[in-house]
């Protein structure tokens, strides 16, 4: 159905994004064919995932990557941060971020985008990198576009 490189711009993606998450309503499986889609949409990353809100903190959901941290406090780390502040995290480098928590060795930069359904933050959409500065202000654009159609497809399922 999809292969990698297949998409050359974001425009791309979100319509893929768009078209596959059409039809379906089941919450998981939006987020595993999303973080799907972005780890062969990205370049030079090695964990793209979610993060969903459960009893208050923040818990592990659907990935691509290395295992991860399985739970996250709201305000801990760079997720955590995303959540209790209520907006994009773009780090440059990861390990000059007061209270970074290491899930994997080789992260050296990140971006964090809130998910919202309801006008509640549903959890985090997390892509880690392991090249310091590897998130343009283009990315966070095109990132927040695709959460967007995610969070309608989300919402939808509810």
């Amino acid at each position: 159905m999809f292969q990698p490189g297949q998409f050359k711009s974001y425009e791309e993606l979100h319509t893929a994004l768009d078209h596959l998450l059409g039809g379906e309503d089941d919450v998981i499986s939006h987020l595993a064919n999303a973080s799907s889609l972005l780890n062969y949409f990205l370049d030079d990353v090695n964990w793209v995932g979610f993060y969903t809100m459960k009893n208050g903190q923040l818990q592990l959901g659907p990935f691509q990557g290395l295992p991860a941290c399985v739970t996250i406090p709201v305000g801990r780390g760079v997720c955590g941060t995303a959540v209790s502040e209520d907006k994009v995290m773009r780090i440059a480098d990861v390990h000059a971020f007061p209270g970074h928590i290491a899930c994997d060795a080789n992260l050296k930069s990140e971006i964090v985008i809130p998910v919202h359904v309801n006008a509640q933050v549903f959890g985090v959409l997390d892509i880690d990198a392991p090249i310091t500065d590897r998130f343009t202000a283009e990315d966070e654009k095109g990132l927040l576009e695709f959460t967007r159609i995610l969070e309608k497809h989300l919402a939808a399922a509810q």
